[in-house]
């Protein structure tokens, strides 16, 4: 049977380098919070609980919590007094709790589940205590692994270190996985007698040590550490989640024309043999199927395109659109909360918002469905082999029914039966010779106008 895993993700920060009002941790990386990331690197352990330690905008985090992590539970740390003082207030949340319990960080984003598996098995192999390290580049003030073999003998701040420690390239990333008991066992013996006079997570190696247990360093790629303190490494971490996003989906046989230029949330969703033109920006809770078009300048958010489907250039799919199989969606074209069946053309210049459209119905340029009258919001619902004809006003609520059409330039404010024909304009009234005497009369005004004297004079 596999060791049950507890999550527990310090997330209390102020994050002050960010300058901003909103909690270090909820600020997105493609289009989902940091502290969601971490969630999810923690998820692939399949965690029989998810604590998460708030401190600094805490009911922000709270609130974000009920979206992103609904089963998580959040303990408040009132003063920021360390990282081992943060574990501490996980415990209560924790008692009795008989598993391992993994410290992951809510600033953190891009720790691998892979990784954590590995640090899982080191923990199946004997190790008491597991920390998870990486071989830095630039080792700079990082804390150093100190290890004899395979034995991790502690932790030591660049500030206390000597010269032959500082050589050491081995760096420390903060995440520890050990027995649940003996974390809190560990932290609760952690002191405070340093400069800053703070109670450090990194003190329980060698408290482990002493013990008798036995500690180990799992190592990853540094770049799975990378933190969030600043505007500059977000902008960063974005970089890095871009890239490899791309990658993934390329890999999986979407075609991206023009990489770099295409923009992906962390749940996008794109079937095989897509292809997507340059400068697309998929937001959060877009699922495209497979064979799609997604073309040049579109923006997608919270959209279901369907097989075959070709989108843009230049449209924007808002939240709740979906667009059935072989649906068209052309240039300068809006839609929300619109379910579009197969083959439906909406080709150039439309909105259509809070509406149903049935199938191989075509919706001429300039349609829009009023769907808004100042309070609430109303449907439109179009029946299937429809024509609507250009710049059409459909006033919501109203039905067209199945074959029928509207004729162009007509405002709908009643319900088109089948196959009947809509017209609702006025009739038009030629005025024979008119427009010449309007314009000669137009003309002697400006020209009036222009003889007068200029009250500067």
């Amino acid at each position: 049977m596999a060791q049950k895993t507890a999550l527990i993700v310090l997330a209390a920060g102020q994050g002050s380098r960010m300058k901003s009002d909103l909690p270090k941790v909820l600020h997105p990386i493609g289009g989902s919070p940091l502290l969601e990331h971490a969630l999810r690197s923690g998820a692939g352990l399949n965690p029989s609980q998810v604590v998460v330690v708030t401190g600094h905008g805490a009911d922000q985090v709270d609130a974000a919590l009920v979206d992103i992590a609904p089963g998580a539970s959040s303990v408040p740390q009132t003063e920021q007094l360390g990282t081992a003082h943060a574990v501490a207030q996980a415990a209560p949340a924790l008692d009795g709790f008989d598993g391992d319990a993994v410290v992951l960080y809510g600033d953190t984003p891009f720790i691998a589940s892979s990784t954590l598996h590995r640090m899982a098995q080191a923990r199946s192999d004997g190790a008491d205590v597991v920390i998870l390290g990486f071989d830095a580049a630039e080792p700079g003030r990082y804390g150093r692994l100190i290890a004899d073999g395979d034995r991790l003998l502690r932790i030591v701040e660049f500030k206390d270190a000597t010269e032959a420690e500082r050589a050491v390239t081995l760096c420390n990333s903060g995440v520890v996985m050990a027995k649940a008991s003996v974390l809190f066992d560990l932290v609760s013996a952690v002191g405070n007698d340093n400069a800053a006079g703070e109670f450090y997570l990194t003190d329980i190696v060698e408290i482990a040590n002493g013990r008798g247990l036995n500690c180990v360093a799992v190592r990853c790629d540094e770049a799975e550490t990378m933190g969030i303190n600043t505007r500059a490494e977000l902008a960063g971490a974005e970089a890095v989640f871009q890239t490899r996003r791309r990658s993934e989906i390329m890999e999986d046989g979407v075609t991206l024309v023009a990489p770099d230029t295409v923009f992906l949330s962390a749940d996008t969703q794109i079937g095989r043999d897509t292809l997507v033109e340059p400068n697309v920006v998929f937001g959060p809770g877009v699922r495209v199927a497979s064979g799609a078009t997604i073309r040049a300048f579109s923006h997608l958010e919270g959209a279901e395109v369907g097989t075959g489907a070709v989108v843009g250039p230049y449209a924007r799919l808002r939240p709740g659109t979906r667009l059935g199989p072989k649906a068209r969606i052309g240039n300068f074209v809006e839609t929300k909360n619109a379910a579009l069946a197969e083959g439906v053309k909406v080709n150039h210049l439309s909105y259509i918002g809070d509406a149903e459209v049935g199938a191989e119905t075509n919706i001429g340029a300039g349609t829009i469905t009023c769907n808004y009258d100042g309070v609430l919001k109303h449907r439109t619902t179009v029946g299937e082999g429809a024509f609507i004809g250009s710049n059409t006003m459909l006033v919501a609520p109203v039905t067209v029914g199945a074959r029928a059409m509207t004729a162009s330039g007509s405002v709908i404010t009643k319900n088109v039966p089948d196959e009947a024909l809509a017209l609702a304009r006025a009739r038009q009234d030629n005025k024979a010779g008119l427009a010449v005497k309007l314009r000669a009369r137009l003309l002697a005004i400006k020209a009036g106008k222009s003889s007068k004297p200029n009250k500067a004079e």
